[in-house]
């Protein structure tokens, strides 16, 4: 076994200069450490809280605050070869046997070498206690908050329980092959993310790009796709996970109404979660403008908030069980919107907790699944969506939302009420077909000529404030259905062009003496 040099997945820039502080997955060493460094890795390879392991910088040093210090004091070009065969020898002292993929990077001019150290698959692991003593004593490591200690007692027992307790999205699915992995979803991904990977990509073979994104793995003569891979990286995961779905239903005459439609949303995970919510956003979004005779600003609110429905929404594709053939649904009526995921919250999770937005997780279900979702900014991991939507609802005026499971935990609702103050569309007419249009939204219409970025519309616009520009411009324009994306799957994209829809151009036929000033 060899610790060979790879791209990382992610983008190191970002890893040291926006997840600066040292943490539960990330841990910064100056110079070479073989002690403390070996122990680190066993941590985040015993993965105790699921978090999908970590990484460890060397050359990195930092403050007593844990935040990294710029620029990097760097190692020596006469070092680096002496670390990785030294590296080498130690890691095969850790029982069994683990090997992190290492990364040679420079970062303002000063070389660091990054081990990504990922949840291991045969877990428990120990390691010595030095490994340079010639008398050697094994122990366990994991990860407290940003140490590496020794476990003991209660804790020791519970990780030596974890043995074999991969979790599903890490294991590997042996009734798919690699190239079940899609090449050029693996490529967009590392693309957006900003990974130095994404250059290298085109000349690796899927088994090799998998391996180095850890979606794939296993031996050589017989490698196996991850269920993660296949969930993020396959055009049609349905097929290895049935139920893997998203179904939004609406409900013009309430949930009790003889009456319904229903869409049906598939495909790789991010993709499918972000048509949904561009789908919800479009059609069953629309804000209520209510002004007051003795001042001059207008109260402005949403029927639902769409950051909170998008933190449902996410939070129930990241905690959901894949092992599981029901579908995570969606319903809608004029009163309220309702998430529903099976299975319910864990039950070291109360319920009194969690309706207070302060329940912590000590397991997650999806580890990488999560790792992913925060890779694309979609969520931010670490028990902080039930928080947010809290406090959503609170910022849109909006009644407290509702959590609710049974007794067994088998299911999970999410329910936003309607504000109350907000206008009902009659139920034979959707606020896609009679949109809400500020003044703001009317002159981002009035400038919008064919497919334009968002920068040439600010331009027109006189708009230098990006944040203002989403929220006041570019979002309630979406949301009321009168432009699209030209990528709806990559919001991101640099090639993301915005156009008028069909709802769009007809309201500007109509409204074609509008001052756009």
């Amino acid at each position: 076994m060899t610790i060979t040099n790879n791209k990382l997945p992610i983008n190191l820039t970002d890893l040291l200069r926006q997840r600066t502080v040292e943490g539960e997955r990330i841990e910064y060493k100056a110079g070479w450490n073989p002690d403390a460094i070996i122990r680190t890795l066993c941590a985040f390879a015993n993965d105790f809280e699921n978090l999908g392991g970590g990484y460890v910088v060397i050359g990195q040093d930092c403050d007593a605050n844990g935040q990294p210090i710029f620029p990097p004091v760097g190692l020596p070009d006469s070092q680096l070869d002496k670390i990785q065969r030294e590296l080498l020898a130690h890691c095969q002292l850790i029982q069994p046997p683990y090997f992190p993929v290492l990364s040679l990077e420079i970062v303002d001019g000063r070389n660091l070498i990054v081990l990504q150290a990922p949840g291991g698959q045969t877990r428990p692991y120990k390691a010595p206690e030095a490994v340079t003593a010639n008398k050697k004593t094994w122990r366990y490591y994991i990860r407290r908050y940003s140490s590496t200690v020794e476990a003991k007692g209660d804790t020791e027992q519970e990780l030596l329980s974890l043995a074999a307790k991969v979790p599903f999205d890490d294991r590997f699915n042996q009734f798919a092959r690699v190239d079940d992995l899609s090449k050029p979803l693996m490529q967009e991904f590392l693309q957006e993310v900003g990974s130095a990977l994404a250059a290298d990509a085109p000349g690796l073979s899927t088994e090799a790009l998998g391996r180095q994104m850890n979606v794939a793995g296993g031996p050589t003569e017989s490698p196996w796709p991850k269920n993660v891979g296949l969930l993020f990286f396959n055009e049609t995961p349905e097929r290895f996970f049935p139920g893997v779905q998203i179904d939004v239903v609406w409900f013009p005459e309430g949930a009790g109404g003889d009456r319904f439609d229903e869409k049906i949303f598939k495909g790789p995970l991010a993709r499918m979660t972000r048509e949904a919510l561009g789908y919800i956003q479009r059609n069953y979004l629309h804000e209520t403008v209510i002004k007051h005779p003795d001042r001059a600003e207008a109260t402005r609110l949403w029927n639902f908030p769409y950051a909170a429905i998008e933190e449902a929404v996410v939070n129930a594709v990241y905690h959901r069980s894949y092992e599981e053939r029901e579908p995570i649904e969606v319903r809608i009526s004029h009163e309220e919107l309702t998430v529903v995921s099976y299975p319910g919250p864990d039950r070291s999770i109360r319920m009194e907790d969690l309706k207070a937005g302060r329940a912590v997780s000590r397991r997650y279900r999806n580890r990488r699944i999560g790792e992913f979702f925060k890779e694309l900014e979609m969520t931010e991991g670490r028990s902080t969506g039930i928080p947010k939507i809290l406090k959503e609802m609170a910022a849109n005026g909006s009644p407290a939302p509702l959590f609710e499971t049974d007794d067994d935990r088998l299911a999970f609702v999410i329910r936003l009420p309607r504000h109350p103050l907000s206008l009902v569309p009659s139920p034979e007419v959707t606020p896609e077909v009679t949109p809400e249009v500020t003044p703001e939204v009317g002159r981002l219409l009035a400038v919008l000529h064919g497919e334009m970025s968002r920068e040439q519309i600010m331009t027109l616009l006189g708009l230098k404030d990006e944040k203002h520009f989403r929220g006041r411009y570019q979002q309630a324009a979406i949301a009321a259905g009168l432009i699209e994306m030209t990528l709806p799957d990559k919001p991101r994209s640099s090639k993301q062009r915005y156009r008028l829809t069909a709802i769009g151009r007809q309201w500007l036929e109509a409204h074609s003496g509008m001052d756009s000033a």
